[in-house]
């Protein structure tokens, strides 16, 4: 395969296939190449948190407003891609009230959607939940579909004409005259891409492929463990109301829960420790909200890295880390046509698309509005087609695998 695009995107997760999407909606010339199946990396091994903006309120009020926004949207238009379940913050007796207090106030004036109930009114709508709960938040979080999510992505941008390339890991790019003028895929394809611009949407390996052309991305990826068991009782996702930490986030699925989840800086996205201690913390400490999961039986264990981007705080603990996203372009570095996107989360993955979208067509002197807001995914309301997308792009993750395809 050796061809030209406008615009190659590299990088197979939500965030790659939702620019993809973008851009082939205002008419550009799109090829998306990834490496080992669709939503192989960080999206994929996610634990599915559909976030409502309140774990971040009273930390970061623009990333809520983000999360807030962008989960309504993705409420309109991706149907089966998603779950409206809700959400609680939950005080147990050993938490600080001044942090609910906190949380509260946080939310309200970010314009989350709140209502304080007590333990037993909780213990009312999740049997289960420790009698050490006291108190909870109810807030409008939800549950995502990352390999359904993307897959939709990915057949909606090549409804409008890109190249949806899964298995074509990039194995080298050329620079000339400061631009970058060839990219050279393997796997599947084992050919050439002549690109006017390129989007470096690769996640935690987002540094590896900045370097093939002498540009740096700072990440300080982190590792996460997620763990599902067997329990059917749950309709809310539970969030552990103090500093965010490790098991403090219990998210429902249809016939299991998934517990998560740790934050373990890694040097390497790859090759990294996959402790045992970490699965048996997430588990104790989800316990302590609800402590029938402690006895459940363990179907799936999985880890995901979050590309977090902060190098002017490098030394600080990693959950301080904005998890807002970083666009980043490197003419400064001699290479005027590469784009790099990182951070930011699964929720906002449309909103890192669009201004993605809008920074390249800048550079292709494009003038078309972004539409992935108000237009509603392929196959949203058809679980089985979306399934079937799943595994037409090779895009099954361990994140929602008990609900794909059953």
């Amino acid at each position: 395969m050796d061809r030209r695009t406008d615009v190659l995107v590299v990088g197979g997760g939500a965030t790659g296939t939702g620019i993809a999407r973008d851009l082939a909606l205002r008419g550009v010339d799109v090829t998306l190449a990834e490496r080992g199946g669709l939503s192989a990396g960080t999206s994929g091994r996610s634990h599915g948190l559909l976030h409502s903006g309140a774990r971040y309120a009273e930390a970061d009020g623009p990333e809520a407003r983000a999360c807030l926004e962008e989960n309504r949207t993705l409420a309109e238009i991706a149907g089966a891609c998603v779950r409206e379940t809700g959400g609680l913050f939950v005080q147990l007796s050993e938490d600080d009230p001044a942090y609910f207090e906190a949380k509260r106030e946080a939310c309200e004036e970010v314009g989350i959607p709140t209502e304080v109930v007590d333990g037993d009114t909780a213990r009312e709508e999740v049997p289960d939940m420790s009698e050490d709960v006291e108190r909870a938040l109810r807030v409008p979080d939800g549950v995502v579909y990352p390999s359904r999510l993307v897959a939709a992505n990915a057949a909606d941008a090549r409804e409008y004409g890109a190249d949806v390339l899964p298995h074509a890991p990039v194995t080298d790019m050329r620079r000339e005259g400061g631009r970058i003028t060839e990219v050279e895929l393997g796997g599947e394809v084992d050919g050439t891409i002549e690109p006017t611009h390129v989007v470096n949407a690769a996640g935690p390996y987002a540094s590896s492929i900045a370097e093939l052309v002498g540009a740096t991305v700072e990440l300080r990826p982190t590792r996460g463990v997620m763990v599902s068991v067997d329990y059917d009782r749950l309709e809310p996702v539970l969030n552990r109301c103090r500093d965010p930490d490790d098991g403090d986030i219990v998210v429902p699925h249809d016939d299991e829960v998934v517990l998560g989840t740790t934050s373990v800086p890694v040097d390497d996205p790859e090759a990294y420790e996959r402790a045992d201690w970490e699965i048996e913390r997430s588990v104790e400490d989800c316990a302590k909200m609800l402590p029938a999961v402690a006895d459940a039986a363990r179907l799936r264990t999985w880890w995901g890295v979050r590309p977090l981007y902060e190098p002017e705080e490098a030394a600080i603990d990693a959950r301080g880390i904005s998890r807002g996203f970083h666009l980043l372009e490197h003419a400064d570095e001699g290479v005027a046509n590469l784009a790099t996107i990182v951070g930011g989360k699964l929720t906002t993955y449309r909103k890192m698309a669009e201004a993605t979208a809008d920074l390249v067509c800048e550079h292709l002197g494009v003038d078309a509005d972004c539409e992935t807001a108000t237009r509603r995914l392929t196959a949203a309301d058809d679980p089985a087609r979306l399934d079937a997308l799943v595994a037409e792009f090779d895009g099954q993750g361990p994140t929602d695998e008990d609900v794909v395809g059953s």
